[in-house]
């Protein structure tokens, strides 16, 4: 008797299961999807912030440009006297363009970390903006996950395929940070990779006498 009741008991307990769990997805619970990137592109404070990187990125090509047309002018002068010059001066020259060619791809490397730290302080609170705005419509429109359909630069996208557009939560979005989705510009960039720091001409580092 006891055995057939704790039979019955579980044959219960697994008719019962299903709508208990039911009832704890809400038929409205829908998954979204946007493209993050898209939306910082949309917003004001990304040009602002292109702006800004771009200014950096100026000054940081100019201080290289500066260096490196002082190692090129020093450098054309050594190949011009350099037959010339006692072993004393010419080793002195060798080792002052050695140093210049060092400073400049010195530069090259703290410039582009420079301009990517910049990046990176700009882009928090924006990215912080955005956050804020798909967990208000993420709450507001019953959608029990929102996903970013784009992996990122190289990688695969999240979501391959979607059926339609109504769980793309992008527009919803767009409007809780106060951009208007038919007002945007549609060829607007990104604007989250800045772009790299100028680079010294790539015959610098063959181009350096060596000592004697």
């Amino acid at each position: 008797m006891k055995q057939k009741l704790i039979a019955f008991l579980v044959v219960m307990a697994i008719i019962t299961t299903p709508p208990l769990l039911a009832q704890t997805t809400p038929a409205s619970a829908k998954i979204g999807y946007t493209n993050v990137d898209y939306v910082i592109g949309k917003l004001p404070e990304s040009k602002v912030m292109q702006n800004q990187l771009e200014v950096t990125k100026a000054q940081l090509d100019k201080a290289i440009g500066e260096t490196y047309k002082e190692f090129q002018e020093k450098y054309e002068a050594y190949q011009k006297n350099g037959a010339n010059m006692t072993d004393v001066i010419r080793a002195d020259k060798e080792k002052e363009l050695q140093n210049l060619q060092t400073r400049v791809q010195e530069m090259q490397t703290n410039a582009q970390t420079s301009l990517q730290t910049k990046q990176q302080q700009l882009l928090e609170p924006i990215l912080t903006k955005v956050n804020n705005a798909i967990q208000e419509v993420g709450k507001e429109s019953g959608f029990r996950f929102i996903l970013n359909m784009d992996a990122g630069p190289g990688s695969t996208p999240i979501i391959l395929f979607a059926a339609s557009e109504e769980d793309n939560a992008t527009n919803l979005i767009l409007k809780k940070l106060g951009v208007d989705p038919d007002k945007v510009d549609a060829a607007a960039p990104a604007a989250t990779t800045p772009a790299k720091p100028a680079t010294a001409p790539a015959t610098t580092p063959a181009t350096t006498p060596k000592k004697k």
